[in-house]
């Protein structure tokens, strides 16, 4: 049997924000008994850290299709939770994920926020394509260049005016993007109803999440799209409000560095569960 904890990130309250499921002791089991083991949490993403010391520590993220090299709340919750179990020390950390090295700056206590800082992969680059369509928009919805940006991993994001982030659908796909590296299929609709404030919906339906609750691999690369178009507050500072139309309301707090040499996305994690899970016998 294997432990987990369950935890909710980018929200200060149990049953909001993102769940997820963080798995102990699984360094010995292949990566089709660590995909069963997501499909059965069956959660946006769940992880399965290893190699805990000190400085940082390793970790695996499988949503329930599949492997991914990066995700945000992954990041804060495992960070979160290894910390809580007394694994890793408070203050800064790396995380090792297929991506790299993240950067991690943990909590004293289990109250206070946890932070990631990722570098900018794909600078803003205006793409076309049906965008709005595809999540259920009309044209005249859409407020700005449709730009695909990423630290880590590359979304879509797609500007609206703010009475139309309630009406947009999940995606069934999401079409082509060229001319950036890797785009994970994701749209992020958004709204800036003023400057450092952002309404956000994200779909993610090529790796099986419909609509995230909250969604900081997202949230860093919309941080180079509003210092681009100008929409960052006081200080490189934003907040997105993602989740609400789900129920799961979460508040995620970016930051973009004054050279975009990094930005910086912070939240609070509660736990919510904890328990044991059977290996499966693949």
């Amino acid at each position: 049997m294997l432990e987990y904890d369950v935890v909710d990130v980018f929200t200060d309250r149990a049953f909001a924000g993102n769940p997820l499921a963080v798995v102990y002791g699984a360094e010995d089991l292949s990566a089709g008994q660590l995909a069963a083991v997501a499909r059965e949490f069956n959660l946006s993403e769940t992880t399965f850290p290893s190699s805990v010391g000190e400085s940082g520590y390793t970790v695996r993220i499988f949503t329930p299709s599949g492997e991914v090299p990066f995700a945000g709340h992954p990041t804060l919750g495992t960070a979160w939770a290894l910390r809580t179990r007394g694994e890793l020390p408070g203050g800064r950390c790396v995380q090792h994920c297929g991506v790299g090295a993240v950067g991690v700056e943990l909590p004293n206590g289990p109250e206070d926020p946890v932070a990631l800082t990722a570098a900018p992969r794909d600078l803003p680059v205006e793409v076309a394509g049906e965008f709005a369509q595809a999540v259920g928009l009309a044209a005249d919805d859409v407020d700005g260049p449709v730009l695909a940006a990423g630290c880590g991993l590359t979304f879509v994001h797609l500007p609206v005016h703010p009475e139309a982030v309630a009406r947009a659908r999940p995606a069934r796909e999401v079409p082509a993007v060229t001319g950036v590296a890797d785009p994970i299929g994701g749209i992020d609709v958004y709204a800036v109803p003023a400057a450092g404030e952002v309404r956000a919906r994200v779909f993610c339906p090529e790796v099986a999440v419909p609509e995230d609750p909250a969604t900081g691999s997202s949230a860093v690369g919309l941080g180079l799209v509003l210092q681009a178009r100008g929409l960052l507050g006081e200080g490189g500072e934003y907040v997105v409000t993602q989740g609400v139309e789900m129920g799961r309301p979460s508040r995620l707090f970016g930051r973009v560095d004054g050279d975009v040499t990094a930005v910086w996305v912070s939240g609070h994690v509660v736990a919510v569960a904890s328990g044991r899970i059977a290996v499966p016998s693949l």
